[in-house]
């Protein structure tokens, strides 16, 4: 049923998972279901019926795309998006619909504080200054409101992770020589901002000096909860427990906590040591004495491998923040699981916790932790809910059913007999675990969301490699797709789900199966978020080594760029478009949907359509937000409203 694509996005070593088990991967999974469709109902009706799918409520297809204004429209209701779209761009630029207006609010490098120390454009701020400044690569982001009503509207904190550093754009010398104080600044650009914002009366946002406003940083110390402790073996190291790094996506709780999730953290570490080698855990994770190319190794021992082993053992976990408790302790919840964590959405069953989290790697899988008893009761007691449950990994059918398999020790293959010491070894290494239960394997799930309208779950599955066929009818997948299920009986405590694919990403032109056009074509969904009307947010994050290039089949697609569907009808209509070299991600609003915060993410990255920055020439990609002559691109958040003050995106 599929054609094979001619061209292929490199892929980042890092996103290619050392998953080699003989797991089924969702391609061959997808291929299966839509040959046994095709025999059943011949040619491409298999395929519309394929992806029409279980869960769209109306029965209609969610696979297609309409022109602006176009669509099958929603019986009895005014329809769901109202902009026009916006065209592809290789501008330098952010550029949102006719009617509305972008204000760009806390870059990297502005004072968390209105009184805090000052970004300097030359990037020779201190690793202490930088501590109390907003981190480097904005990216997950939630709003909560400081009232209710009108005052929660006008006044709140933007709770932003900060997902890893360029070296080129950090250090005023770039990744010359690296020495402790370059790892301190480096840390103190890592983990999350807590910032107090208020709408002013020209509908523009500012920050504001608060008691609540700080920084968690890869130096802030941390602690642990759940089957594995701080005190664990594996978790010995020197000094005591700290910092939080590559915080991806996020999370919240309905308690009103913030979720930061850590992701590509074995990229910190590695060793000169030449008698090191990886355990088959670390290999699985990814770890190499070479690391990712950050070198702090070679300036402090904290991150050698060899000389620091318990270290590494410290990441790959959620991170709890209460933004209202700027001395409160961030806590590692462990029973979700050790992996590379992308993001963690909550919601509750039945006055359970229900938390869904994708692990970011070709080739790796989808969790869901449940908690154990009500939330509420849990909390009266003194528990954390997120402690106590059971974690599972996904496993999809080929006749559009699913089944959670439980992580659980002595369960199934999870016994002493095959090697599993206790429930901490299982989640110590989940990556492992998963693969023993027979979990299918994915083209990186990255970003999940829930409709609020009828709790169907939406994933957002990035691309893949094609070394394992993973999660697509395609073969190899460069450009991605959103893979939607419905839990059994529509309870997210429920071990059965059906399932269909919601979009295939990509460009018509390559890849005939893509049913998109010039308002809504796009490659390498990321960031995925419904707002409370049902509006689906979707947030691309092309490699920099595919943006704008034919041979990668890129060419149409443009700088990253984020859209908002119609889940009923299938409509999907592209309303921004970011600057050169960066990712559009991170999503959130104001209670009132008046103004929607999204994150650009490392504007001016090193391209292959543009060039690589400098520390001679910082500037080589792109200049966005300052477009200072003399200063460096820096990630931002952008506040977006309307200028008739209406709902955004209706």
């Amino acid at each position: 049923m599929s054609a094979q694509h001619p061209v292929f996005p490199e892929i980042d070593p890092d996103d290619v998972s050392s998953n080699r088990s003989d797991n089924p991967s969702f391609g061959e999974v997808v291929q299966r279901r839509v040959s046994r469709r095709d025999t059943l109902l011949g040619g491409t009706a298999a395929a519309a019926a394929f992806l029409i799918g279980p869960g769209s409520g109306s029965g209609a297809a969610a696979t297609g795309a309409h022109p602006a204004g176009g669509g099958r429209g929603r019986p009895g209701s005014r329809p769901l998006l109202g902009f026009t779209p916006v065209p592809t761009s290789d501008a330098d630029d952010f550029v949102v619909p006719e009617g509305y207006r972008a204000q760009v609010l806390i870059p990297w490098g502005t004072p968390v504080r209105p009184d805090g120390p000052a970004w300097h454009k030359d990037a020779s701020n201190t690793a202490q200054e930088q501590a109390q400044q907003v981190g480097m690569n904005h990216d997950g982001m939630h709003f909560f409101p400081l009232g209710h009503g009108r005052e929660g509207n006008r006044r709140g904190l933007l709770v932003l992770n900060h997902e890893y550093i360029d070296q080129e754009l950090l250090f005023p010398d770039g990744p010359a020589e690296m020495t402790q104080e370059k790892v301190a600044k480096a840390l103190a650009a890592h983990g999350v901002s807590v910032v107090e914002i208020e709408r002013r009366s020209d509908g523009s946002w500012e920050t504001v000096n608060s008691r609540r406003a700080r920084r968690v940083t890869g130096d802030t110390p941390v602690a642990f909860s759940g089957p594995v402790r701080a005190d664990h073996p594996e978790l010995r190291a020197e000094g005591r427990p700290r910092g939080t790094l590559n915080n991806c996506s996020h999370g919240v709780t309905p308690w009103g906590t913030y979720l930061a999730c850590e992701e590509n953290w074995n990229n910190y570490f590695g060793t000169e040591d030449e008698s090191w080698e990886p355990t088959p855990a670390q290999a699985r994770y990814g770890v190499s004495a070479a690391g990712g190319g950050f070198d702090w190794h070679l300036a402090d021992p904290r991150f050698d491998l060899a000389a620091n082993p318990g270290e590494i053992n410290r990441f790959g976990w959620i991170v709890e923040i209460d933004p209202n408790r700027p001395d409160a302790t961030p806590v590692k919840r462990t029973a979700l699981g050790r992996f590379k964590h992308e993001g963690c959405t909550v919601t509750e069953s039945w006055g359970r916790v229900v938390a869904y989290s994708g692990d970011d790697q070709d080739g790796d899988y989808i969790y869901k932790f449940v908690g154990t008893g009500n939330w509420r009761l849990q909390r009266a007691l003194g528990r954390s809910p997120l402690d106590h449950g059971t974690l599972y990994v996904a496993s999809f059918k080929d006749d559009g059913k699913g089944e959670w398999l439980p992580l659980t020790h002595g369960r199934g293959p999870l016994t002493r007999a095959n090697g599993w010491q206790d429930q901490a070894d299982v989640l110590l290494r989940t990556r492992e675990a998963a693969d023993a239960v027979g979990a299918t394997k994915m083209d990186r799930p990255e970003w999940i969301t829930i409709n609020p309208k009828n709790n169907d779950v939406y994933c957002t599955l990035t691309n893949g490699s094609g070394w394992d066929a993973a999660v697509n009818p395609r073969n190899p997948n460069p450009y991605g797709h959103i893979v939607r299920w419905t839990e059994k009986r529509r309870d997210h405590t429920s071990t059965t789900f059906t399932w269909d694919i919601f979009v295939l990403a990509g460009d018509p032109a390559y890849d005939d199966q893509v049913d998109l056009d010039e308002t809504n074509i796009f490659g390498s969904p990321d960031g995925v978020w419904f707002d409370d009307d049902g509006r689906l947010w979707i947030q691309t994050d092309i490699s920099n080594s595919s943006q704008h290039l034919a041979e990668k089949g890129y060419d149409n697609i443009g700088n990253n760029q984020m859209l908002a569907a119609d889940p009923e009808t299938g409509e999907i209509r592209r309303f921004l478009t970011g600057p050169r070299g960066s990712e559009i991600t991170g999503a959130t609003a104001s209670p009132d949907q008046r103004t929607l915060f999204v994150n650009v993410q490392h504007p001016g990255e090193a391209t292959v359509a543009w060039g690589e920055p400098s520390p001679e020439n910082p500037r080589a990609v792109s200049n966005w937000p300052d477009f200072d002559p003399e200063g460096r691109p820096r990630s931002a958040t952008v506040a977006i409203t309307r200028l008739d003050g209406g709902v955004i995106g209706a």
